[in-house]
């Protein structure tokens, strides 16, 4: 069975909509960072937040009126990818819809929030209407009440690679011929805790810009934002193969996974990678793989611009992907590191002449995974 990508959303620290984010990145821009503090410490950091215009077009919904920021990403990405698609979910048609969501961090978020108000405030400070907004599941739930689903919807948790493994859960999915099309949406929202966290595990940088692929990694910055794609049987571009990939303990193990992902994908030197470098021991370990498997590839990572969004960052370079087959161009990496023996690709592209894209991601918290597309016939 062939599934294809029918649409595509985009909420990201760049801006909404994908066509008006993908000139933004073929122009070299970069996202602006903010400052992100709390009362609980006296450390803030750096991230790239969504501009309120990028959630501009969110429903006037119940269900959003209280819902988290997470929430509205995920949203207004996934109708985004639904109204790409052409499709309008009338009661039949969402009977034929399931819907997988990824997520890395975003309850936790809340979590914090409703428990600090209690501790600050007494038991009666924290409203019972953020309570719902802890569970991992609450995005999902927001969207396939505005969407009117009342069948298959999954959160997956995971790392920055949840994304991709979500996709293969839509491929699974979609083997019952009950169900039209999957719309996968991640999603991400960030936070001093957050930050905090990825500070204390050294992957984190004082201040941008993201230099990626360096000899000594210096760090990342966090991002937030949505990406959405719909799998169907009839979009432009095809989703040849999905590898789910496996786990590693330790860091210096992270580069066999992802030579075994790209073996398993079958890449090559004609092949663009979308890789997810992003400043931290993830660039080496996909130029340990690139270099042993497909060392004359081009490559492009759009983390230096967009930052990393955890669990929206799989579809963010899913998206990239399919932008990159469909309009034959690709935008530049800046802030690369001198003397790379790999070839990223430092200046905008067009007329590619490209057959395949082969996606990587390598996340963080020791899971990796990958995914080939082609255009379609």
């Amino acid at each position: 069975m062939s599934l294809r990508l029918g649409g595509m959303g985009w909420v990201t620290p760049l801006g909404g909509g994908v066509a008006a984010v993908w000139e933004r990145l073929l122009a070299g821009e970069e996202a602006t960072s903010t400052v992100i503090e709390s009362a609980l410490n006296a450390r803030s950091y750096p991230a790239f937040r969504v501009p309120a215009e990028a959630i501009a077009k969110a429903p006037a919904h119940p269900r959003l009126r209280r819902s988290s920021a997470i929430s509205r990403f995920a949203v207004v990405a996934g109708l985004a990818a639904l109204e790409d698609a052409q499709v309008e979910l009338n009661e039949a048609a969402a009977e034929r819809t399931a819907i997988i969501f990824a997520i890395s961090n975003g309850g936790v978020v809340y979590t914090k929030r409703f428990y600090h108000d209690i501790v600050e405030s007494g038991a009666q400070a924290a409203s019972p209407l953020l309570f719902p907004e802890t569970v991992f599941n609450a995005p999902a739930s927001h969207l396939a009440a505005i969407l009117g689903i009342t069948g298959a919807s999954y959160t997956l948790v995971g790392d920055g690679a949840v994304g991709l493994l979500a996709l293969k859960m839509a491929e699974d999915l979609m083997q019952n011929p009950e169900l039209d099309r999957c719309l996968v949406v991640g999603a991400e929202e960030a936070d001093w805790l957050l930050c905090d966290a990825f500070h204390r595990w050294r992957l984190l940088r004082s201040a941008p810009p993201v230099e990626v692929f360096a000899t000594r990694p210096r760090g990342m910055v966090l991002s937030e934002g949505a990406g959405a794609v719909l799998l169907d049987r009839t979009g432009p571009t095809v989703l040849e193969k999905i590898e789910p990939g496996s786990n590693f303990s330790r860091q210096s193990g992270a580069a066999a996974c992802v030579s075994d992902v790209l073996q398993r994908l079958g890449a090559t030197d004609d092949d663009i990678l979308v890789a997810s470098a992003n400043g931290t021991f993830v660039d080496r370990a996909e130029k340990a793989a690139v270099l042993r498997h497909c060392p004359g590839a081009l490559i492009y990572t759009p983390k230096v611009a967009l930052g990393e969004g955890v669990g929206a960052s799989g579809i963010w370079q899913v998206i990239c992907g399919a932008q990159a087959l469909m309009r034959q161009e690709l935008p530049p990496v800046p802030h690369l590191a001198t003397g790379s023996e790999i070839h990223v690709n430092e200046h905008a592209r067009n007329n590619l002449g490209v057959e395949r894209v082969i996606v990587s991601s390598c996340g963080l918290n020791q899971q990796v995974a990958g995914l080939a597309l082609r255009l379609g016939s």
